[in-house]
């Protein structure tokens, strides 16, 4: 798959279901310290397991060789892991998900 064909795949996974919250959310909670499980990187994996195209924002990322930032749920070295050949999108996607299934996000006051 080619950038613009995964491009255009998460626009229009975007136009069926309407925009992310990831784009109503500050920026820097995609691009949270690197190394460790931060409550920030937890927070953005957990919105991201919620979100209906999850799975078309890690494609994209994968195939646009994002460097930085959470995309899909997937931190940089799980998407080179992914690259490597290491592990599937899928099972990297459901072991993020796995890891933030009991986590609560703070509700806003």
């Amino acid at each position: 798959m080619k950038v613009e064909q995964a491009f255009t795949a998460l626009a229009d996974g975007i136009r069926k279901h309407g925009a992310p919250v990831c784009q109503e959310i500050d920026g820097e909670l995609w691009f949270p310290e690197a190394g460790g499980e931060s409550y920030e990187l937890r927070q953005a994996k957990k919105i991201c397991s919620e979100c209906p195209v999850q799975l078309l924002c890690a494609k994209y990322a994968l195939v646009a060789d994002e460097a930085y930032g959470i995309w899909g749920g997937l931190t940089p070295n799980q998407r080179d892991e992914i690259r490597k050949g290491k592990t599937s999108v899928e099972t990297a996607l459901a072991r993020s998900a796995d890891r933030v299934k009991n986590f609560r996000l703070k509700e806003k006051r």
